[in-house]
């Protein structure tokens, strides 16, 4: 039960008694950065995802808090901080096993307009803000984010909460919507456009109409997005433990393809499209279950069709496999990295992949302990696990590699001799 009575649109104060968040499902830490701060005589409130989880009965990833004291200040009172940030300074506070993210209330900005070629019946339209250093009041702070589920405040004075722009109601009607003027508000910042279908997709909430609407003609304003900042929403899309619902989403609202122009068209084949799904349902299962998550691995599978069609385009040459195969995995990559720039920590881990795809597949003798011994072995063996699963002809080739990684060394001799190349 997320209230208990109807609230008017507009600044509400909701009081303790008609919500249902309490401070035992808090973190500790961010309590003792809440009353600090009020006991230096400066108002503070948790604000955010956090709030919004805790409405809902989820556990928050983390916690924002919103104050009215400067960045500065915020370093004085807390010893274990840093100032970070240029187009909006924050203060981390360090606890030994948690940063709590803490920021100033910002002031609403005069906007700037220009006109947009690429949208029709527009006389003026909003550019990208470049700066956003104004600060402001908690109403100020609250009319300048994103959505309206993501706009309610909790202080720890009364244990109310603080509703300026309709969002519980927005949480009842399990409703996305923007503050403000959609269209206007994703042109400040394309990556709302993102942020929305994210947020559908881990709340299993519908996009409001309005908001929606702008959302489904504007995709290319992601090509306004530094690649770098790009490559940290993907991680946000795909590895918080929601990456099939996302996926759908992104497909059906034409993102999918804004994010990864070169795969769009081949994840129509059957057989790729399971590889994805049953890639991205592992996935989720191991986010669920509290594994750790490699996006190295699931990059791969999305650019597995590409590497093979380029390989493919190959097929008539004599140039040796593996250097075909190297130069196939490169040009993926390179074709990629013009939209998203993936560090290359990650390109390495997935070409280790891609490569040992083939040492398994030819099972060769003199070299079966030697790619069992391999950094990525698990990895590439799940991989072809779920090549396997999608319907390509590798299962008794996955379940041998099964079998021989959990048998003893004798018995691991006799399945390399008994091996027929």
């Amino acid at each position: 039960m997320i209230f208990k009575r109807f609230f008017k649109p507009g600044p509400q104060t909701i009081a303790r008694k008609h919500h249902s968040i309490s401070r035992k499902d808090i973190s500790e830490n961010a309590l003792k950065v809440l009353y600090r701060l009020n006991a230096s005589g400066y108002k503070a409130y948790i604000v955010g995802g956090g709030v919004r989880d805790l409405l809902l009965n989820r556990r928050p990833k983390d916690y924002d808090i919103a104050t009215d004291a400067h960045p500065e200040e915020i370093r004085d009172v807390f010893r274990n901080s840093r100032i970070i940030g240029r187009r909006f300074k924050l203060v981390h506070v360090f606890f030994p096993d948690e940063i709590i993210e803490v920021s100033t209330f910002r002031a609403n900005v005069i906007e700037k307009f220009d006109k947009h070629p690429d949208l029709e019946d527009q006389d003026e339209t909003p550019i990208m803000l470049q700066a956003d250093n104004t600060y402001g009041t908690m109403e100020e702070d609250a009319w300048r984010r994103d959505f309206t589920v993501n706009a309610l405040y909790y202080g720890t004075e009364d244990f109310a909460l603080s509703d300026y722009t309709g969002g519980m109601q927005d949480l009842k009607k399990k409703s996305i919507r923007m503050i403000g003027d959609p269209l206007q508000r994703y042109h400040e910042d394309p990556v709302r456009l993102l942020r929305a279908i994210r947020l559908a997709a881990k709340l299993n909430f519908s996009i409001e109409a309005k908001t929606k609407g702008p959302l489904l003609k504007l995709a290319h304003l992601l090509q306004h997005v530094p690649k770098a900042r790009l490559f940290d929403e993907l991680l946000k899309l795909f590895f918080e433990g929601y990456s099939l619902a996302v996926y759908e989403k992104l497909k059906n609202y034409g993102y999918f393809k804004a994010l990864f122009p070169h795969l769009d068209s081949l994840f129509n084949e059957k057989r790729w499209k399971k590889l994805i799904e049953l890639a991205l349902k592992a996935s989720d299962a191991r986010f669920a279950e509290g594994k750790s998550l490699n996006p190295a691995f699931l990059l791969a599978i999305f650019l597995w069709p590409l590497v093979q069609k380029l390989l493919n385009d190959q097929k008539h040459s004599k140039t040796p496999f593996f250097h075909r195969l190297n130069h196939a995995m490169a040009q993926a990559l390179d074709l990629q990295c013009e939209t998203i720039a993936i560090p290359r920590r990650f390109t390495a881990t997935m070409q280790a992949i891609w490569v040992a795809q083939y040492h398994l597949e030819r099972r060769r003798k003199s070299r079966i302990i030697r790619i069992m011994e391999q950094r990525y072995f698990r990895a590439a063996f799940d991989f072809l696990s779920l090549r396997a699963d999608a319907g390509e002809p590798l299962r008794e080739m996955a379940n041998w590699w099964q079998k021989i990684q959990v048998v003893n060394t004798a018995q691991q001799d006799k399945m390399i001799r008994d091996l027929v190349n």
